[in-house]
């Protein structure tokens, strides 16, 4: 196991979380049907499963990937500097990831294991915009606390870690560490709840790290209700505020909420003409909020400019913006 950090200096962020390599493809919706998936659904599966499924698809774009990369991308791509933190294998999608991120201009802190192979995210995506996962997560989740780069971590302003990583016992003591570190160097700390399902397997854990670290929470409308066993949004939206100094809620075509203390602020959603693929929208959402933040700017802007590049993201394939996004929210700064 060997251990690289490229470039020292004082980062706006750092992201912590599953090193995937994402597989786009388009089909239609008689291969969702011929190989048994659930339309729209994250599944998580085996590597004979994963080679299996991979073997049918057809050719598709290869890409690092990953909840907080993808949102580590969007940063860099705002112009940004930006961190990331993960664990791949010293095979092809390993060198993939690896060449992703330096093009992206994300500097890239990773741990290395040959035993397991780098994690790989095939998506399909279907004619209607929905996009089904099936992940092998490979090496990603056994990211370990000799993996945390410590001064890394203490250099950045703010450390942002992605709840799908939360899944194993190393795993969890590389979080707590970085959020230890992060926070013994007065820096802030944010938490992606990413999922409902992650929610309801962690939900205690995570109801403790908004109490001893957390700072911010990016999630969407039913993870935060899931987080408060509730289905009342009104209710969990109460219960976070005591929790967290900010909350950032995506409620999809109904735009997002930004809870601040008691404060509640309604963002619009940006209208879209055509949505292609709903891929990384909460995570490019996060981007602009957190490059809003690295700016200083009132949390309603950086919510308005995560809605901007959640509404250009799904209008192509992938989780990139193919515009050049500082053109897009050039006006908010």
């Amino acid at each position: 196991m060997s251990r690289k950090k490229e470039n020292e200096q004082l980062f706006d962020v750092v992201g912590v979380g599953n090193a995937i390599v994402d597989v786009i493809v388009e089909v239609e919706d008689a291969f969702i049907e011929k190989q048994h998936l659930v339309k729209g659904s994250m599944n998580l599966v085996t590597a004979e499963r994963s080679a299996e499924l991979y073997a049918e698809m057809p050719a598709g774009t290869e890409m690092p990937g990953g909840s907080a990369a993808n949102t580590m991308v969007g940063v860099a791509q705002l112009g940004g500097s930006a961190a990331y933190i993960g664990k791949i294998s010293e095979d092809r999608l390993g060198q993939v990831f690896r060449e992703g991120m330096s093009k992206a201009e994300v500097s890239f802190s990773f741990g290395i294991d040959e035993d397991l192979p780098t994690a790989r995210c095939l998506i399909q995506v279907t004619p209607d915009a929905q996009r089904t996962m099936n992940t092998f997560l490979g090496v990603s989740a056994y990211l370990s606390s000799e993996d945390v780069d410590q001064e890394l971590v203490a250099s950045s302003e703010l450390l942002y870690c992605e709840g799908y990583l939360w899944d194993t016992d190393d795993s969890k003591e590389a979080i707590r560490k970085a959020m230890k570190i992060s926070k013994s160097s007065n820096r802030k700390v944010a938490l992606a709840l990413s999922d409902t399902f992650c929610v309801e397997r962690h939900r205690e854990d995570w109801l403790e790290l908004l109490k001893e670290f957390v700072d911010y929470i990016f999630c969407n409308e039913k993870e935060i209700c899931a987080l408060y066993m509730t289905e009342d949004l009104g209710e969990a939206i109460e219960k976070v505020s005591k929790n967290a100094d900010v909350a950032f809620i995506t409620l999809g075509s109904r735009g997002s909420l930004v809870v601040e203390d008691s404060r509640r602020i309604e963002i619009e959603a940006v209208p879209v003409k055509g949505v292609v693929d709903s891929t990384g929208a909460g995570d490019i959402f996060a981007s602009g909020v957190i490059f809003g933040m690295s700016r200083k700017l009132p949390f309603k802007k950086c919510a308005e400019m995560g809605s901007l590049m959640a509404s250009e993201v799904i209008t192509s394939l992938g989780p990139r913006i193919e515009k050049d996004p500082k053109k897009l929210v050039e006006h908010l700064l």
